[in-house]
This record gives structure tokens, sequence and C-alpha cells, in this order.
């Protein structure tokens, strides 16, 4: 028994809902199915499937071996086509996704050096702060900042980010330097993304909120951290976004034993068997060129690097 093929052949019931149907997505006769199916059976010693003359579904077993089939199809899938995007010289389009700042300080360098590399390549990076959705938007590859919900999204995590209340020197010298979220309620905030909505921290397994309030109130990351630098006020941002003006002193972190767990870093893709060369070695590359960035829970990116200015 050739058991991958048999292990295919168990897939494509499972996923056509019955053998005729198998039969027919795999170019194959219904007799080599109901065959492949019974000597797979046989070997495993348990039924796999529950037939009645009506239909057919997966038993118990069938379902933990279907994940477990999918899984091992997927990795030979996956090695193959690595193998052959060695060997190939990629080309086409790719259309790529990450926030704007995050997209600005490291994917964009990413997708620069991918395309010196690989020039038969053209590609479309759309930075945007909202969770575009990649298979309606014929997306390629995205790089989600936080949780993230269950989805058919291949996920890769890269690293994970902070959020961090910060402040320039100068304010503190004025204001003081807060020891616990309340004392933020004395001072003035600098907001984003024009909704007054409460910080959250965390003390031990307590979550709570702190209402803060200001006179500035921005739908853009970078002119609020402008602000702060200018020592307008306090302000909250992910890590990565203020590291570079942390590293030269121009901020400082305030009240760290008091945030809430980072917050993971994605690089994802739609689910597919085969992806185009070019989608399978930028996805390598990415994941590469982040991991580089030292992305840890300090969230202070590569400490030899700085976003230009005009960022």
């Amino acid at each position: 028994m050739d058991k991958l093929k048999a292990m295919h052949t168990f897939v494509e019931i499972a996923k056509a809902g019955s053998l005729t149907g198998a039969a027919r997505r795999l170019g194959s006769s219904l007799p080599s199915v109901v065959r492949r199916l019974a000597e797979l059976e046989s070997a495993l010693g348990v039924r796999l499937f529950n037939r009645t003359t009506r239909k057919i579904s997966l038993t118990r077993e069938g379902g933990h071996y279907l994940d477990h089939c999918q899984a091992i199809l997927a990795s030979i899938d996956e090695a193959e086509s690595s193998l052959a995007a060695e060997q190939a010289t990629p080309s086409g389009q790719l259309r790529v996704t990450a926030p704007v700042l995050f997209g600005q300080y490291y994917v964009a360098p990413a997708v620069t050096g991918f395309l010196k590399r690989y020039d038969q390549v053209r590609c479309q990076l759309l930075l945007n702060d909202r969770n575009i959705d990649l298979v309606d938007e014929q997306v390629d590859v995205g790089v989600r900042i936080g949780r993230l919900p269950d989805s058919t999204l291949i996920a890769h995590r890269v690293g994970e980010v902070r959020r961090v209340v910060v402040a320039a020197p100068d304010f503190l010298e004025q204001q003081g330097v807060p020891v616990h979220p309340r004392d933020l309620l004395r001072g003035n905030a600098v907001h984003v993304f024009s909704r007054w909505t409460p910080w959250t921290f965390q003390e031990g397994e307590q979550v709570f909120t702190v209402p803060v309030t200001g006179n500035f109130d921005c739908n853009q990351i970078a002119p609020a951290i402008e602000a702060c630098l200018s020592g307008l006020g306090y302000g909250m941002f992910l890590s990565y976004q203020v590291a570079h003006h942390v590293r030269e002193g121009r901020l400082r972190i305030l009240l760290a034993d008091f945030e809430q767990p980072p917050r993971p870093i994605h690089v994802v893709y739609p689910h597919a068997r085969r992806l185009p060369v070019r989608t399978r070695l930028f996805i390598d590359w990415l994941r590469e060129d982040l991991a580089s960035a030292a992305l840890d829970h300090q969230g202070l990116g590569r400490p030899d690097s700085a976003p230009p200015e005009s960022r």
C-alpha cells in the first residue's frame, strides 16, 4: 500500500463527503478509491468513516486522523515547493500589507531588499492601520500586531511589542514622574485615533483603566509622538513606534510594572496548498528580516538603526 496516496485519498473523501465525489476530485475510479480506503483502515485497525447507503461521515478516530493527515501532506507540499523555489526565478506581482509605522520602519526596507535580490518581482506595499481581508483584497502577505482571531490564515510569530506610556524628560521635570497609573490623571495626555478612551493597565492579575484627559487628540501616530517629544504630555504607544526616541533619551518609558502582556507580531498569509514561488520566498525573507530586528519584549528593535526623521 502506498501510504501517502492512501492518506491523500482519505483526505479527499472527507472533503468531498462521498466516495464518488472523491473519485471525481482525484481523477480516479470508484473501485480504486474504495480499495485504498479499505487498505488504510485495515492497516490502521480502525474505521475512519461511518457509511450508510445515503451518506458518509467521519468517525471520532477519523476526525483525529484527518487533522494529522492534512498536516503531514501540507508539510510535504511545503518541502516540495521550497525545493522548487530554490531552483526557480521568482517573478510577477506581490501585494503586501502592514500597519503604517511598522511598515515604514521594518517592512518597507525588507521589501526593498527583496526586490533588489529578485528584480523580476513587482510589489505593491499597502500600509494601513486597519486589518484588511487578505483574501477579499487579494493580498498575498500581511503583518499583524496583536492577538489573531480564529481564521484560515497561516501565521508565523516573529516577535512582540509592548504598549508603553512615555513622556519627555522636560515634561517629567515639571510634572514629576508618575509611580502609579492614577498619577496620570494629574497631567496632560496626548491621545491618538480621535477617541478619548481610557488607558488600560494591569497590576498583578487585575486589569484596570485610567480615564486620562488632555488637550491634543490626533488621528495619526507620528504627530502625537512629536507632541510628546515637545513636552506637551504623556502618550501611550506601541514600543516600536517610540523605540528610537527612547534609545536617544528624548522619551522615557514610564509605569513599566503596570503594562499588560506584550502583543505578538505575526507574518500572515492565506492558506494555499501551492504558494507562488515569489510569495513563498518573500515570506521566508520577511520572517528572517523581522527576526533579525530583535523585536522582543523590550520592543526597541535594532539597537544600531533608527527610522528616518521624516517618519
